[in-house]
């Protein structure tokens, strides 16, 4: 599946999630396309090969347009 960029202003919400060490509750579909959560900080945030992923503290890493909401807050379209 080819990757979608999730919206501009929500990746810089994720960078300042990351930055202030904030716990985060994540919401996301897994490879199966089932629907999990997970708690934990956002450790990093990198692009391999054009695609957007955050690794949590945890060592769980997640391609960015499986995200569905972090901390309560859904995450909009894509990125224009």
């Amino acid at each position: 599946m080819s990757y979608q960029p999730i919206d501009c202003n929500y990746y810089d919400r994720l960078e300042a999630w990351a930055t202030m060490r904030t716990p985060c509750l994540l919401v996301f579909l897994d490879e199966e396309g089932a629907q999990q959560e997970v708690s934990g900080l956002i450790a990093d945030l990198y692009t391999v090969n054009k695609a957007e992923y955050l690794r949590m503290d945890n060592g769980l890493t997640l391609r960015l347009d499986r995200l569905l909401s972090v901390n309560g807050i859904p995450v909009p379209g894509q990125c224009g």
